[in-house]
Protein backbone atom coordinates (compact mmCIF):
# COMPACT_ATOMS: atom_id res chain seq x y z
CA UNK A 1 0.00 0.00 0.00
CA UNK A 2 1.45 3.45 -0.95
CA UNK A 3 1.73 6.49 1.54
CA UNK A 4 1.40 8.49 -1.49
CA UNK A 5 -0.26 9.25 -4.93
CA UNK A 6 0.11 10.95 -8.04
CA UNK A 7 -3.68 11.87 -8.58
CA UNK A 8 -4.92 14.78 -6.86
CA UNK A 9 -8.27 16.56 -6.36
CA UNK A 10 -8.61 20.08 -5.98
CA UNK A 11 -12.32 22.40 -5.70
CA UNK A 12 -12.11 25.84 -7.20
CA UNK A 13 -12.16 28.25 -4.94
CA UNK A 14 -14.98 30.23 -6.60
CA UNK A 15 -17.07 31.18 -3.56
CA UNK A 16 -13.62 31.63 -0.91
CA UNK A 17 -14.21 33.96 1.85
CA UNK A 18 -13.99 34.17 5.38
CA UNK A 19 -16.18 31.70 7.33
CA UNK A 20 -17.43 32.91 10.36
CA UNK A 21 -19.04 29.54 11.45
CA UNK A 22 -15.39 28.30 11.58
CA UNK A 23 -13.79 30.70 12.53
CA UNK A 24 -15.23 29.71 16.33
CA UNK A 25 -12.45 27.03 16.69
CA UNK A 26 -9.80 27.62 14.16
CA UNK A 27 -7.44 30.22 15.49
CA UNK A 28 -5.63 30.19 12.28
CA UNK A 29 -8.33 32.32 10.37
CA UNK A 30 -6.68 35.85 11.22
CA UNK A 31 -8.15 37.54 8.54
CA UNK A 32 -6.99 41.22 8.79
CA UNK A 33 -5.84 42.37 5.07
CA UNK A 34 -8.84 44.60 4.57
CA UNK A 35 -9.97 42.85 1.77
CA UNK A 36 -13.58 42.97 0.31
CA UNK A 37 -15.32 39.89 -0.02
CA UNK A 38 -14.79 40.36 -4.67
CA UNK A 39 -11.08 40.97 -3.24
CA UNK A 40 -10.59 38.11 -1.33
CA UNK A 41 -12.51 35.50 -3.82
CA UNK A 42 -10.20 37.02 -6.66
CA UNK A 43 -7.07 36.26 -4.56
CA UNK A 44 -8.19 33.23 -3.62
CA UNK A 45 -8.38 32.67 -7.10
CA UNK A 46 -5.13 33.04 -8.54
CA UNK A 47 -3.12 31.04 -5.56
CA UNK A 48 -5.15 28.82 -6.62
CA UNK A 49 -4.51 28.20 -10.26
CA UNK A 50 -0.67 29.10 -9.29
CA UNK A 51 -0.38 26.19 -7.01
CA UNK A 52 -1.64 23.95 -9.56
CA UNK A 53 0.17 25.29 -12.16
CA UNK A 54 3.72 24.24 -9.91
CA UNK A 55 2.38 21.13 -9.15
CA UNK A 56 0.98 19.74 -12.78
CA UNK A 57 5.00 21.10 -13.63
CA UNK A 58 5.93 18.27 -11.75
CA UNK A 59 4.09 15.38 -13.50
CA UNK A 60 1.49 15.22 -10.95
CA UNK A 61 -1.96 15.06 -12.27
CA UNK A 62 -4.16 17.28 -10.88
CA UNK A 63 -7.73 17.07 -11.65
CA UNK A 64 -10.27 20.65 -10.48
CA UNK A 65 -14.10 20.14 -9.67
CA UNK A 66 -14.96 23.63 -11.23
CA UNK A 67 -18.92 24.28 -10.86
CA UNK A 68 -19.40 24.80 -6.90
CA UNK A 69 -19.52 28.65 -7.14
CA UNK A 70 -21.56 30.03 -4.49
CA UNK A 71 -20.83 32.35 -1.23
CA UNK A 72 -22.34 29.48 0.37
CA UNK A 73 -19.22 27.26 0.62
CA UNK A 74 -16.73 29.35 1.55
CA UNK A 75 -14.16 26.60 2.78
CA UNK A 76 -15.08 24.41 -0.56
CA UNK A 77 -11.53 24.95 -1.59
CA UNK A 78 -10.49 22.23 1.15
CA UNK A 79 -12.35 19.03 0.10
CA UNK A 80 -10.01 16.64 2.10
CA UNK A 81 -12.43 17.32 5.46
CA UNK A 82 -15.21 15.62 3.46
CA UNK A 83 -14.08 12.84 1.81
CA UNK A 84 -11.40 10.07 1.50
CA UNK A 85 -10.48 7.42 -0.67
CA UNK A 86 -9.18 4.20 -0.44
CA UNK A 87 -7.32 1.35 -3.04
CA UNK A 88 -9.94 -1.16 -2.18
CA UNK A 89 -12.50 1.07 -4.62
CA UNK A 90 -14.02 2.85 -0.76
CA UNK A 91 -15.15 6.64 -0.37
CA UNK A 92 -15.75 7.90 3.03
CA UNK A 93 -17.88 10.79 3.61
CA UNK A 94 -17.27 12.38 6.74
CA UNK A 95 -19.61 14.40 9.75
CA UNK A 96 -18.54 18.15 9.51
CA UNK A 97 -18.92 20.67 12.62
CA UNK A 98 -19.71 23.90 10.24
CA UNK A 99 -23.67 23.83 9.48
CA UNK A 100 -22.12 25.51 5.84
CA UNK A 101 -19.26 23.37 4.95
CA UNK A 102 -21.88 20.42 4.91
CA UNK A 103 -23.17 21.55 1.66
CA UNK A 104 -19.60 21.16 0.37
CA UNK A 105 -20.30 17.01 -0.01
CA UNK A 106 -21.25 16.75 -3.57
CA UNK A 107 -21.82 13.68 -5.73
CA UNK A 108 -20.71 15.37 -8.59
CA UNK A 109 -17.05 15.57 -7.39
CA UNK A 110 -17.63 12.07 -7.20
CA UNK A 111 -18.96 11.38 -10.66
CA UNK A 112 -16.53 13.42 -12.02
CA UNK A 113 -13.75 10.77 -10.67
CA UNK A 114 -15.77 7.79 -12.47
CA UNK A 115 -16.97 9.18 -15.41
CA UNK A 116 -14.42 11.89 -16.66
CA UNK A 117 -11.31 9.95 -15.21
CA UNK A 118 -12.22 6.32 -15.17
CA UNK A 119 -12.01 5.58 -11.49
CA UNK A 120 -14.15 2.97 -9.74
CA UNK A 121 -15.83 3.49 -6.73
CA UNK A 122 -16.89 0.06 -5.29
CA UNK A 123 -18.71 1.50 -2.17
CA UNK A 124 -19.53 5.16 -0.11
CA UNK A 125 -19.60 4.69 3.61
CA UNK A 126 -21.69 7.70 4.78
CA UNK A 127 -20.90 9.03 8.16
CA UNK A 128 -22.43 12.41 7.64
CA UNK A 129 -25.71 11.05 9.76
CA UNK A 130 -23.38 11.76 13.24
CA UNK A 131 -23.73 15.29 12.44
CA UNK A 132 -27.67 15.02 14.10
CA UNK A 133 -25.75 13.71 17.48
CA UNK A 134 -23.19 15.80 17.40
CA UNK A 135 -20.14 14.17 16.84
CA UNK A 136 -17.60 15.49 13.88
CA UNK A 137 -14.43 13.54 12.17
CA UNK A 138 -13.25 16.08 9.30
CA UNK A 139 -12.01 13.72 7.21
CA UNK A 140 -7.97 13.75 6.70
CA UNK A 141 -7.97 17.01 8.28
CA UNK A 142 -8.73 15.14 11.54
CA UNK A 143 -6.61 12.10 10.70
CA UNK A 144 -3.15 11.53 9.34
CA UNK A 145 -3.03 7.82 7.83
CA UNK A 146 0.16 5.80 8.17
CA UNK A 147 -1.33 3.82 5.03
CA UNK A 148 1.25 1.08 5.01
CA UNK A 149 1.57 0.91 8.56
CA UNK A 150 -2.20 1.32 9.41
CA UNK A 151 -1.73 3.90 11.57
CA UNK A 152 -4.00 6.84 12.21
CA UNK A 153 -2.44 9.52 14.33
CA UNK A 154 -5.43 12.29 15.72
CA UNK A 155 -5.33 15.36 17.85
CA UNK A 156 -8.68 15.11 19.51
CA UNK A 157 -10.87 18.49 19.30
CA UNK A 158 -14.44 19.61 19.02
CA UNK A 159 -14.06 18.44 14.90
CA UNK A 160 -12.37 15.10 15.81
CA UNK A 161 -14.42 12.94 18.20
CA UNK A 162 -12.56 10.30 20.27
CA UNK A 163 -15.74 8.38 19.50
CA UNK A 164 -15.92 7.81 15.64
CA UNK A 165 -11.96 7.79 15.77
CA UNK A 166 -12.35 4.35 17.92
CA UNK A 167 -15.00 3.03 15.81
CA UNK A 168 -13.37 4.58 12.41
CA UNK A 169 -9.87 2.87 13.42
CA UNK A 170 -11.55 -0.30 13.79
CA UNK A 171 -13.28 -0.68 10.39
CA UNK A 172 -10.61 -0.19 8.43
CA UNK A 173 -8.41 -2.08 10.59
CA UNK A 174 -6.12 0.46 11.59
CA UNK A 175 -3.95 1.29 14.84
CA UNK A 176 -4.93 4.35 16.44
CA UNK A 177 -2.11 7.14 18.33
CA UNK A 178 -4.46 9.70 19.85
CA UNK A 179 -3.09 13.12 21.76
CA UNK A 180 -4.28 16.34 22.05
CA UNK A 181 -2.52 19.23 20.69
CA UNK A 182 -2.12 22.99 21.45
CA UNK A 183 -0.83 26.27 20.42
CA UNK A 184 -0.69 30.10 21.67
CA UNK A 185 -3.75 32.28 20.25
CA UNK A 186 -3.45 36.02 21.72
CA UNK A 187 -1.47 34.15 24.96
CA UNK A 188 -3.36 31.80 25.83
CA UNK A 189 -3.30 28.07 24.70
CA UNK A 190 -5.51 26.93 22.41
CA UNK A 191 -6.66 23.18 21.58
CA UNK A 192 -5.15 22.26 17.69
CA UNK A 193 -8.50 22.19 15.61
CA UNK A 194 -7.00 19.89 12.87
CA UNK A 195 -4.06 17.32 12.97
CA UNK A 196 -2.96 18.48 9.55
CA UNK A 197 -1.43 21.47 10.79
CA UNK A 198 0.97 19.67 13.06
CA UNK A 199 1.81 16.68 11.15
CA UNK A 200 2.73 14.82 8.23
CA UNK A 201 3.49 11.76 7.29
CA UNK A 202 5.20 10.83 3.97
CA UNK A 203 6.82 7.81 2.68
CA UNK A 204 10.03 7.59 4.50
CA UNK A 205 10.27 10.84 6.88
CA UNK A 206 7.42 12.72 8.87
CA UNK A 207 6.92 16.52 9.75
CA UNK A 208 5.34 17.37 13.40
CA UNK A 209 5.45 19.76 15.98
CA UNK A 210 6.16 17.29 18.96
CA UNK A 211 5.70 20.83 21.57
CA UNK A 212 2.57 21.21 20.68
CA UNK A 213 1.99 18.06 22.06
CA UNK A 214 1.93 18.96 25.74
CA UNK A 215 1.46 16.00 27.82
CA UNK A 216 4.93 14.22 27.86
CA UNK A 217 3.44 10.89 27.95
CA UNK A 218 1.08 11.51 25.01
CA UNK A 219 4.44 13.33 23.11
CA UNK A 220 6.58 9.77 23.59
CA UNK A 221 3.82 7.31 22.04
CA UNK A 222 3.81 10.25 19.50
CA UNK A 223 7.76 9.97 18.75
CA UNK A 224 8.13 6.44 19.10
CA UNK A 225 5.18 5.33 17.10
CA UNK A 226 6.97 7.50 13.86
CA UNK A 227 10.43 5.87 15.07
CA UNK A 228 9.17 2.34 14.99
CA UNK A 229 7.68 2.95 11.48
CA UNK A 230 11.08 4.18 10.16
CA UNK A 231 10.10 7.74 9.57
CA UNK A 232 13.12 10.22 9.85
CA UNK A 233 11.22 12.79 12.27
CA UNK A 234 11.61 16.53 10.74
CA UNK A 235 10.86 18.70 13.84
CA UNK A 236 8.90 22.14 13.82
CA UNK A 237 8.55 24.27 16.46
CA UNK A 238 5.48 26.75 17.62
CA UNK A 239 6.06 28.94 15.60
CA UNK A 240 6.07 27.49 12.45
CA UNK A 241 3.12 25.24 12.78
CA UNK A 242 1.84 29.21 12.74
CA UNK A 243 3.46 29.97 9.63
CA UNK A 244 1.64 26.62 8.50
CA UNK A 245 4.83 24.80 8.29
CA UNK A 246 2.88 21.36 9.28
CA UNK A 247 0.64 21.89 6.70
CA UNK A 248 2.28 19.75 3.64
CA UNK A 249 1.24 17.04 1.80
CA UNK A 250 3.65 14.30 -0.17
CA UNK A 251 2.77 13.30 -3.69
CA UNK A 252 4.57 11.23 -6.14
CA UNK A 253 4.69 11.70 -9.86
CA UNK A 254 4.43 9.01 -12.93
CA UNK A 255 8.12 8.20 -12.26
CA UNK A 256 7.33 7.70 -8.44
CA UNK A 257 9.41 10.99 -7.95
CA UNK A 258 8.39 12.20 -4.01
CA UNK A 259 7.61 15.68 -3.86
CA UNK A 260 6.11 17.37 -0.65
CA UNK A 261 3.70 20.52 -1.11
CA UNK A 262 3.54 23.67 0.89
CA UNK A 263 3.00 27.21 0.99
CA UNK A 264 5.08 29.26 0.22
CA UNK A 265 4.92 31.06 3.84
CA UNK A 266 5.87 27.63 5.21
CA UNK A 267 8.87 27.03 3.01
CA UNK A 268 10.31 30.65 4.16
CA UNK A 269 9.53 29.49 8.02
CA UNK A 270 11.71 26.58 7.53
CA UNK A 271 15.22 26.21 8.39
CA UNK A 272 18.37 25.69 6.78
CA UNK A 273 18.58 22.64 8.45
CA UNK A 274 14.95 21.24 7.87
CA UNK A 275 14.68 22.46 3.92
CA UNK A 276 18.11 19.82 3.67
CA UNK A 277 16.34 16.84 5.48
CA UNK A 278 13.32 16.93 3.77
CA UNK A 279 15.32 17.47 0.61
CA UNK A 280 17.28 13.85 1.11
CA UNK A 281 14.04 12.36 0.48
CA UNK A 282 11.31 14.31 -1.76
CA UNK A 283 11.41 17.55 -3.82
CA UNK A 284 9.96 20.70 -2.33
CA UNK A 285 7.04 22.33 -3.84
CA UNK A 286 5.69 26.06 -2.55
CA UNK A 287 3.24 28.59 -3.99
CA UNK A 288 1.64 31.62 -2.36
CA UNK A 289 -1.31 30.96 -0.61
CA UNK A 290 -1.24 33.97 1.76
CA UNK A 291 -5.10 35.20 1.13
CA UNK A 292 -6.21 31.43 1.72
CA UNK A 293 -4.59 31.08 4.37
CA UNK A 294 -5.75 34.52 6.49
CA UNK A 295 -8.92 34.05 5.31
CA UNK A 296 -9.61 30.14 5.37
CA UNK A 297 -6.74 29.17 8.39
CA UNK A 298 -6.13 26.40 6.36
CA UNK A 299 -2.92 25.45 3.54
CA UNK A 300 -1.83 23.69 0.55
CA UNK A 301 -2.77 20.23 2.85
CA UNK A 302 -6.04 21.17 3.06
CA UNK A 303 -6.60 22.03 -0.24
CA UNK A 304 -5.26 18.34 -1.65
CA UNK A 305 -7.65 15.57 -1.63
CA UNK A 306 -5.98 12.60 -2.54
CA UNK A 307 -7.05 10.00 -5.17
CA UNK A 308 -6.11 6.30 -3.96
CA UNK A 309 -9.34 4.51 -5.95
CA UNK A 310 -8.17 1.93 -8.69
CA UNK A 311 -8.31 3.02 -12.31
CA UNK A 312 -9.30 1.73 -15.38
CA UNK A 313 -7.02 1.09 -18.08
CA UNK A 314 -6.92 3.75 -20.55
Amino acid sequence: MKQSTSTLLMVKPHGFDHNPETAKDNHFQTGGTGLSSAQITRAALNEFEALIKKISAHGIEVIVYDELATKATPDAVFPNNWFSTHSDGTVYLYPMFAPNRRKERRQEVLSLLTQEYGFTIDRIKDWSKYEDVGLFLEGTGSMILDRPNKIIYAALSERTSEELLRRYAKEIGYALVLFTSHHRQNQKKVLIYHTNVMLCIARDFSVVCLKCITDPAERKVVKESLKRSKKTIIELNLEQVDHFAGNMLEAQNENNESFLIMSTRAYHSLTTKQVAQIEQYSRIIHSPLTTIENYGGGSARCMLAEIFLPQQEK
